[in-house]
């Protein structure tokens, strides 16, 4: 996530949303780390609050959390104590060193533009077979919320068309009603999806 005003928007309202959402991981959480070897090391990309980093951590897992947001990073290590740390979605690197990459709920604040290398570098940053969760809000087309957040709003064919592009291979599609934090209703993907090979 590289777009100023949806960082604007989080780092002002990180106080906000480390109170007002409880502390139960998100539900998709456990069902994906009952996937992975004991003590696996995890990739969170956008911790926000920390509350799916705690679980992982809470489950015997190796975390690497991190988010494009210094407040957020804040907020998730005064609450939770995860060594949470800084880094934008377009900064991962890594190169085979993390056996899941865990992204709920914020690879959709990635332009359309920008999502594609983004799903090349988590590839590049798995293990062999190495598993990847992300969900979206889908749409169709680029745009803002009524909040100001950038979002990607996918179809189902064009994100899937992405991940396959990428070298991912998807396990598991749930297409679920949910609700936006702008209050607007909108049908969410997630996605499961393995390292295949190119």
């Amino acid at each position: 996530m590289s777009d100023p005003a949806t960082i604007a928007f989080y780092e002002e309202r990180a106080p906000h949303y480390t109170m007002s959402f409880g502390q139960s991981p998100s539900r998709h959480l456990d069902t994906f780390l009952d996937r992975l070897s004991a003590g696996a090391r995890i990739l969170e990309l956008g911790c926000g609050s920390g509350r799916d980093s705690a679980r992982i951590v809470e489950r015997g897992f190796d975390l690497d959390a991190t988010d494009g947001v210094a407040a957020m990073v804040r907020k998730a290590n005064e609450r939770f104590k995860v060594g949470a740390r800084q880094m934008r979605f377009d900064e991962l690197a890594a190169n085979g060193e993390y056996d899941a990459v865990w992204a709920h709920a914020c690879l959709l604040h990635a332009s359309r533009k920008e999502l594609p290398p983004i799903l090349s570098a988590i590839y590049r940053a798995l293990t062999a077979g190495g598993w990847h969760f992300a969900n979206y809000k889908l749409g169709d087309g680029e745009g803002r919320d009524l909040l100001g957040r950038l979002h990607n709003f996918p179809d189902r064919d064009w994100i899937t068309a992405r991940y396959v592009e990428a070298g991912l291979e998807i396990v598991d599609c749930e297409v679920y009603p949910g609700q936006a934090a702008d209050g607007t209703q909108r049908d969410w993907i997630a996605l499961t999806l393995k390292k295949g090979t190119r």
